[in-house]
């Protein structure tokens, strides 16, 4: 009597092994990402960097405005003066490469830059910040500095434009 040894395939395990993976990350890799909605309000242009985003209304809670994922948020507490804030890592992540000068396009009005800086988070006076102005003001802050947690920094770089 003869016993036939079977030959171990190694190929054929590797295959089935890349088989199983691919399924896994087709049914697992596609599913749909938590959404946050976001009611939209306007829009945000700023062609010197290639910005463009949608805007959404922010309402002030415990003394906080809660900055939205990718989109920029908007506060306005006096009608001269408009407040948008948006993170670094997405909607503003080239906001620091705006210059004096150059225009910004917000629901159909045009801006023009007057002033840039960083400040430390701890110089910053949001009274003073949001106070209001004889001419329409566009003011637009975002992270700058050190990356601490929950998506914070150590400081915050600030633009500011006036109505053309």
């Amino acid at each position: 009597m003869e016993i036939r040894r079977r030959r171990f395939d190694f190929r054929k395990i590797v295959t089935l092994f890349y088989v199983a993976a691919f399924t896994t990350y087709l049914i697992l890799g596609f599913q749909p990402a938590e959404a946050t909605h976001y009611e939209i309000s306007g829009s945000l242009n700023i062609p010197s960097i290639g910005l463009v985003s949608d805007v959404t209304t922010l309402e002030l809670k415990d003394r906080k405005l809660d900055t939205p994922n990718t989109i920029v948020g908007s506060y306005t507490r006096y009608d001269s003066k408009i407040f948008l804030i948006g993170h670094s890592t997405t909607v503003f992540k080239n906001l620091n490469q705006v210059k004096v000068g150059s225009i910004i396009e917000y629901n159909g009005k045009k801006y023009q830059i007057v002033d840039t800086k960083t400040l430390a988070k701890s110089e910053i006076d949001m009274n003073i910040l949001l106070a209001p102005e004889a001419h329409n003001t566009l003011v637009i802050m975002t992270c700058a500095g050190e990356i601490l947690e929950n998506q914070d920094a150590t400081h915050r770089f600030i633009v500011t434009a006036l109505e053309a």
